[in-house]
Parts: C-alpha cells; structure tokens; sequence
C-alpha cells in the first residue's frame, strides 16, 4: 500500500476546509501597494444572515455535502438521518444551491431525501434550482423526473421550468429536445395570456447565443408560416438580427432587415442598439456611427444602450480620444454614462496594457457615483493573469475584499488561473479555500487546472483524489485530463492507479466527441458515452407524439429507481475502484 496516500487524503480535507487564507497564521506573500479604494460599498457576507434558518444547520449541511468520504446516495442519506437535520426551508435550500451549483449529485441526493420527510414543502424557486443544477451537469433524465412527478401535483412546474431546460439543452447542442420540450410546455395549461410568446422567444434565443441561429431561423419561418393570423412581435426580430451578428453572418442580418423594413416592421431602440453592438462586434464602428445617425433621422433618440457598443469597440481598438469623444455625447443624455461605460473603458485601457488609464477610469467613476463590481476588478484581473503579475493581482484582491467587495467565481479563476500557470500551488491551495468561503462551488474549469498542476507538480495523489472528487460531486473530467494523469501514472509506474483511473473514467457518462479509448480491450464505455444523447432523443420523441401529460407520467422512473439512478455511478465506483 502506497504510505503517500493518507497523506493525500489529509491534504484534500485539509482543502477542502473553509478557512480563510486571509486569516491563516502562514505567511503572506510580498505584494506590492494597491492605492487606496476610498469609497465603502455595503459588506456583504456568505450566507446571507437569514433568521428563517439556523446557521449551524446550515454549515452542518455544506460539510456534510463537502466531505469527500461521503458519496452520494445511501451513504449521504444515512449521514443525513444521523445529523438530525430538520425542517430545511426555502431559503436554505436556496443557499446550499448557490454554494453546490456545480455539485449535482449530492444536492440531488439532500433535495429526494428531503421530500420524504414530514416537514417538507415544495417551493417552486428550490425544484427550479434542482432542475437547473440537474441540467447544468447534462443529468436530464433525472430533471424529468422531477418534472414528471410534479405534472400532477398540487404545485406544479411553472414556465421557468420549461424555461431552464430549453436553455440547458441548447447549452448541450441538443436542438431537437429544445425544441420539443418547448413544443411539450405549450400543450400543457400552464400558459397565461401572451407567456407562450415569451417561450418561445427563449427559445430562439438559447439556439442563437449557443451558436445555431439557422435552426432557430427556420423554426421561427416555420411557425410564421403555419399561422398566418401570427404577428411575430419585434423582440425575435431582434433575437435573430442578434444571432446573424453573434454568428458573424452579416449578409444574413442586413437580409432580415431588409425584409423587416419591406413589411413596414418599425425598429425600436432595441432593434437599433442590436444593429449598432452587431457592427461593432464584427469592427465595422464606423457603419455602427452611421446607423446611428439614421436612427437619428427616423426620429428616435439614440441611448446608453446604443452608444455603450460604440464606446466599448473604440475601447477594444485602442482609440480612446475618441471614445472620450462618445462618451461626452452621454453625460448630455439624461441618463448618463451607466456603470457599463465605464466598464468597457476600464477593459478597453487594461487590454491595451494601460494600467494607469484604467485606473484613471476607476478613479473617474468612483468620483461620478459609481462603485466597481467585480466585473470592473476582473479587467485588472484578466491583465495580471495575462502577464504573470501575482504580486499585483494577489494585492488588489486583498484591498477588495478590505474594501469590503466580493469577488465572483471568474475573479477567483483567473487567480487561480494565474497562480496555476506560475506553478505557485500553494498560494492557488489557498485562493480556493478562500473561493470556498466565499460560498462558490468548485467548477470544472478550476478542478481541472488544479488536477494539471498536482501533474505538474508531481504530486499524482492529490490528483487522483481530486479527479475522484469531481466523479463524486457528479462532474465529469476532460478526456485530455484522464489522459494526462494516466500517462504520468504509467510514467511512474503507478500501473494499478491508472487502471483503477480507467475504469472510474470508463464507468462515467460522457461526451461521445470523445475517444474511444479508455478502457483498450473493449468494453461497454461507447454506449455509456452515448447515453446521454440517446436518451435525450428518446425523450425528444415521448414529447413529440405524448398528448397528455398523464401519459407521459407514466413514462417517468418509479420514485425508488430515480434515487438509485441518480446515484448508481458513485455507488458503483465506491465498490469497484478502491484507491486506498
């Protein structure tokens, strides 16, 4: 027995603590002075004090999700009858969700064990956030069975609902059940006066930002053409104008405005700040500058909205004297600059490499009523990340949170990015204890940096028990992740981790663009890898031909089976690949 492992295992607890480097007893690096931040936004704290709940409850609650002895399933359910946790509420649930949201199995475990216990009630805004979770981790059979479940309760799932898996969906590139989960929801009585509209304008605009505006045209020309009593409002016009310029297909958009204005379709100020922010994306400012004298000539009055695009592409090109010049135009307008003007300057200055510029933005807004949020610091960020400056960038998050800010989860990743990329694992060790602290869960992006580091490092331990976490938690690993730390097991002849490695990997749903090749002597992973999208064709197929929702109930998984089907994989590695 390898005597490093405990060790590895201590190290991953001691990770996976909520004790703040800020107030750890070790030493500091040196870093160097960030001017004063002389204004005092409202603290905030994570959780938010809440007197419907315990705190002890709570924290009790996140160690026990946290713990990486304790898998999901039967195993957590026990632990959760042992803790004697009672009478967890709304706002609870709603704070574990924002601090696990990249913890779907575990969550998904508390919400089913929770639902059969006496004090339950159902809360809209939670079975959202469960399908939204559920979703998020591409896990939508079992989001469908909660879905199911509800169709004939008392409560049901609401538009949000429907909402959240259509956007989850065209999140996975699954258009066909995108769009038959949109088409399922509008036989369904849950429809106010003019919501259907409203579904199917999220629709076309989760197939548009995720890339298949075409998909999105045709389904739009289709409805149009099999009700001619339909009037499309201006806001998908708007969302596909967005699409064709998003896509960089500017033919396409100047055709769909040609027919626009062909059908007497007047533009709002939303249409023409769509245009404007389209041309500018694609670095065409000056036919943006043109189109917004035209607006001018058609009688409506340009807005923050539509000079914001402006401000922000002069920014991105580096010609500041002009975009000065656009931003006086706006301190004339009754609205002003808004918080994003600035933003795009600060981010326009710290791209060309300006830190003193930006910092005379900050300045500047500050002065004028504006307090940075963390999108304003992330500009700073992303410059620091960029040129490996840790003693700068670790100095200004340290005022920011003196300051009394809160960093979001991009400003913690482009720290760790940046720590990573230095090979400083101790102080990026210490970013995500405080990242944890802060109530953000630990997503793909960062596991998987931390994971090549510990190779890095030479430090395969710490790594596999990482890369065990991530399963447990219900995220699954990048191929080229398996492959490194298989590869360097190999190298160090670690042959038995790296095959027990294999078939923890070989034993997880995941993207069939992967290759075939993780277990070489064949085996049952292709169709794992495939599972996925088959059952989300299947289910795409029960929406399009089921007629009502009580036939479609009865297709859902028997309540007992969804629990082990949403945990069978963590049981199964637990029993099977033993690393200690």
């Amino acid at each position: 027995m390898n005597t490093h492992i405990p060790r590895s295992i201590a190290s991953l607890s001691k990770l996976f603590s909520t004790q703040s480097w800020l107030k750890s007893t070790q030493p500091k690096p040196h870093i160097k002075k960030w001017p004063k931040l002389n204004h005092h936004p409202p603290k905030q704290t994570l959780p938010p004090p809440s007197p419907n709940y315990s705190p002890t409850t709570f924290t009790t609650l996140c160690e026990l999700l946290r713990d990486p002895t304790i898998p999901p399933g039967p195993i957590l359910e026990n632990a959760l009858e042992e803790s004697e946790v009672e009478g967890i509420n709304e706002c609870l649930f709603l704070d574990l969700f924002a601090h696990f949201d990249s913890s779907p199995k575990p969550l998904f475990t508390l919400y089913l064990w929770a639902q059969k216990k006496h004090w339950f009630q159902f809360s809209i805004p939670v079975f959202n956030a469960m399908v939204n979770v559920l979703g998020k981790e591409r896990e939508f059979d079992s989001a469908w069975d909660l879905i199911l479940d509800g169709l004939n309760a008392a409560e049901r799932p609401n538009l949000d609902t429907f909402a959240i898996m259509i956007r989850r969906y065209a999140r996975a590139g699954m258009l066909l059940p995108a769009v038959r989960t949109y088409e399922f929801s509008s036989k369904l009585e849950i429809h106010a006066s003019g919501l259907e509209d409203n579904l199917f304008e999220i629709l076309l605009d989760s197939l548009c930002k995720e890339g298949h505006v075409r998909e999105a045209s045709e389904y739009f020309y289709k409805r149009k053409g099999q009700d001619s009593n339909w009037l499309p409002p201006i806001q998908v016009y708007n969302i596909l104008l967005n699409g064709w310029f998003r896509s960089r297909k500017i033919k396409k958009a100047e055709r769909l405005w040609a027919e626009m204005k062909k059908e007497g379709i007047k533009p709002s100020v939303v249409t023409y700040g769509t245009l404007v922010e389209g041309l500018c994306r694609m670095r065409r400012v000056e036919m943006a500058i043109e189109l917004i004298e035209e607006m001018k000539e058609e009688g409506i009055d340009p807005n923050v909205v539509v000079y914001n695009p402006v401000i922000d592409a002069l920014g991105e090109a580096g010609r500041f004297k002009e975009a000065s010049g656009m931003m006086e135009r706006l301190l004339v307008l009754e609205s002003g600059p808004t918080l994003s003007t600035y933003n795009s300057l600060v981010k326009g200055f710290c791209k060309a490499g300006d830190i003193v510029g930006a910092s005379k933005i900050l300045k500047m807004m500050i002065n004028r009523g504006f307090m940075p949020t963390p999108t304003t610091y992330n500009y700073f960020f992303r410059y620091f990340s960029k040129f490996g400056k840790i003693e700068e960038g670790l100095n200004l998050y340290t005022k920011m949170i003196e300051s009394g800010y809160v960093a979001d989860r991009l400003t913690y990743h482009l720290l760790i990015k940046m720590l990573c990329e230095q090979d400083r694992l101790d102080l990026a060790l210490q970013i995500i204890k405080e990242m944890r602290t802060k109530g953000f869960d630990l997503d793909l992006a960062t596991s998987t940096m931390l994971i090549h580091l510990f190779c890095k490092m030479h430090q395969f331990d710490e790594a596999v028990e990482w890369f065990r976490d991530m399963i447990r938690r219900g995220l699954v690993p990048q191929y080229l992740t398996y492959q490194r730390l298989c590869n360097d097991l190999r190298k160090q002849g670690m042959t038995e981790k790296a095959e027990k490695l294999r078939n923890m990997m070989a034993s997880t749903p995941h993207s069939e663009k992967l290759p075939n090749t993780y277990i070489l002597d064949g085996d049952s992973s292709y169709t794992r890898r495939k599972s996925i999208i088959e059952k989300a064709e299947e289910m795409s197929n029960i929406l399009q031909t089921c007629r009502s929702p009580r036939q479609l109930v009865k297709r859902r998984t028997p309540p007992e089976n969804a629990v082990l089907s949403a945990n069978h994989l963590i049981e199964n590695i637990t029993k099977r690949v033993e690393l200690v």
